[in-house]
C-alpha cells in the first residue's frame, strides 16, 4: 500500500512528461528568443515555467469544482481526454512540432508577454495537459499522499522543462533535426498509448450505465 503514491506519482510524472512535451517547445523558444541576450532568454524560460505550472495546480486543484459547476462526469472528461491526446500523439507521431505560428514583427512588440503566452499558455500548459491535471487529480480519490505526487509531478516535469528550456540551443544543436523528429515520434507513441487507455477507461462505466 506504501508504494501505491509513488506508482501514482511515476504515472502522473510520465503521463505530465510526454504530453508536455519539452522537446516540442523547444524549436518554438529558440525561434521566440533567438534575438534576445543569453540573461533575458533565461527570464523568459522561468517565467513561461512558472505561469504554466500556476495554471496546472490551479486546474488541479480546483477540477473538481469545475466538474461541479458545469454537471461534467469525471469518464467523460477521460473519453475526451483520450480523443484529445490521440490527435496529439498522431501530430507528434507525423513529426509536427507545433502548430504556433510567430513573426519577428509580433515577437519584438509582445517580447515581455511571450513568457506567458504563447510560451506558457498555451505551448507548456495546454489543452492536453490541462486535461491530464483535472483527470489525474481525480484519480487520487481523497487521498493526500496521491494529491501530493501529483503537485511533486508537476513540479519536477516544469522543473526539466524549464532546465531544457535554457539549455535549448545546445540541446537542438546536440539532437540535430533527424533526432528531434525520431525523438518526437517516440514521443507520439507513448500519447497514443495513454490515449487509448483514459478514453476506453472513460467508455467503459458510461456504455455499463446505458445498460
Amino acid at each position: 500500500m506504501t508504494t501505491l503514491p509513488l506508482q501514482f506519482g511515476l504515472l502522473c510524472f510520465v503521463s505530465l512528461f510526454t504530453i508536455i512535451d519539452p522537446f516540442g517547445a523547444l524549436p518554438i523558444f529558440t525561434t521566440m528568443t533567438s534575438k534576445l541576450s543569453h540573461a533575458e532568454s533565461r527570464r523568459v524560460a522561468l517565467r513561461a515555467a512558472l505561469t504554466a505550472w500556476a495554471v496546472l495546480i490551479l486546474f488541479a486543484l480546483a477540477g473538481r469544482f469545475v466538474f461541479d459547476f458545469f454537471g461534467i462526469s469525471v469518464n467523460s472528461l477521460r473519453v475526451v481526454g483520450g480523443i484529445i491526446f490521440f490527435i496529439m500523439g498522431y501530430e507528434m507521431l507525423e513529426a509536427r512540432l507545433t502548430r504556433t505560428k510567430s513573426d519577428a514583427e509580433s515577437v519584438t512588440e509582445y517580447v515581455e508577454d511571450i513568457a506567458i503566452t504563447p510560451l506558457g499558455i498555451p505551448l507548456i500548459a495546454g489543452p492536453g495537459a490541462i486535461t491530464t491535471v483535472i483527470v489525474l487529480m481525480n484519480e487520487t480519490t481523497g487521498l493526500i499522499e496521491k494529491e501530493i505526487a501529483l503537485i511533486l509531478a508537476i513540479t519536477a516535469v516544469l522543473t526539466i522543462t524549464f532546465l531544457f528550456l535554457i539549455g535549448a540551443r545546445q540541446v537542438m544543436r546536440a539532437l540535430g533535426h533527424s533526432g528531434n523528429k525520431v525523438l518526437l515520434r517516440i514521443m507520439g507513441l507513448i500519447v497514443m498509448a495513454i490515449a487509448v487507455e483514459f478514453f476506453f477507461n472513460g467508455l467503459r462505466p458510461i456504455v455499463q450505465g446505458m445498460r
